[in-house]
């Protein structure tokens, strides 16, 4: 299990977060395993104890999607033991996901953004930060362990490019607009470059009161009072900027292909097709299509 653990971080290049899950999921199995009368080693295991396996869940309650993540999880599990030949057949090769609907995630319209907006308080010394934050997040798609770690260092602004570390620590260059530029800049010349940063977060862009990088949960705060200062009606997270990002270019007409790149999803990236994506492409589809780069 522990060399599993070690495949999944370093040659799967997966995240902490994602590899805790996997490792859940192939305990479930386990357990399921010390539930029966003859316990099976990993060699000894067969598409029909899957099946039951499979059955169990699903009489436990478990959601299809949940299911699916399962029957995933246990799929690179058993191609680990087949690369490391401690098993000859795989058991998951016939073994299907259960369909799943997919749910839209919540997206915000511009105008609701906008009043998002007017909701900060610019009096207040975070006032301006919480503004660049916003517009970050809207006008670049960042997850937001991408916003909290985004260093001064990887802003070319002057190219309209900031450098954003992703999953599995993969970099990419994302395309930014002129109004996030702006606030931006605002914000450092205001505020941050009279802050007293610690040792560790010299280079972070958006740092709290004590000059320490912000949290995940801080930004998700941030978010969250503003949402109920304007009375949204919305369940909104840091990542529905990223849904809005996305869906307001498409809508405004940006190739799908160039959005995805923006974003990083890894099944693009590792994409041959998407490599050689031309970064003023990329720059061009966001400055013509975000409604928040209007010169």
């Amino acid at each position: 299990m522990v060399d599993f653990r070690t495949y999944l971080k370093l040659e799967k290049s997966l995240s902490e977060n994602s590899v805790s899950a996997y490792m859940s999921d192939i305990e479930k199995l386990v357990r399921f395993n010390e539930m029966q009368v003859s316990k099976l080693q990993p060699s000894e295991i067969t598409y029909s104890f899957l099946q039951q396996f499979i059955d169990y869940l699903n009489e436990l309650g478990l959601s299809p999607r949940s299911q699916a993540r399962i029957i995933s999880g246990l799929k690179s599990f058993f191609s680990f033991l087949l690369m490391e030949e401690m098993i000859e057949t795989d058991p998951t090769e016939l073994l299907e996901t259960p369909k799943i609907g997919r749910k839209l995630p919540e997206v915000l319209s511009i105008e609701e953004i906008d009043r998002l907006m007017a909701a900060i308080d610019l009096s207040k010394p975070e006032g301006h930060r919480n503004k660049a934050i916003i517009e970050t997040l809207y006008s670049c798609g960042l997850r937001v362990s991408e916003l909290i770690n985004l260093k001064i260092s990887n802003l070319y602004f002057n190219d309209e490019y900031i450098r954003v570390t992703g999953k599995g620590k993969k970099e990419r260059l994302v395309p930014i607009g002129r109004k996030a530029i702006r606030e931006i800049n605002y914000y450092i010349d205001k505020y941050r470059n009279h802050l007293k940063a610690s040792k560790e977060s010299e280079d972070i862009l958006f740092l709290n009161r004590r000059g320490k990088k912000l949290t995940r949960v801080m930004i998700f705060t941030i978010i969250k009072n503003l949402a109920v200062k304007i009375n949204l009606q919305k369940n909104i997270s840091p990542h529905t900027f990223r849904h809005s990002f996305a869906t307001h270019l498409i809508d405004g007409g940006a190739d799908l292909r160039a959005v995805q790149e923006m974003l990083g999803h890894e099944s693009i990236i590792t994409t041959e097709i998407y490599t050689h994506l031309d970064r003023e492409y990329l720059r061009d589809a966001i400055l013509r299509f975000h409604p928040r780069s209007v010169r």
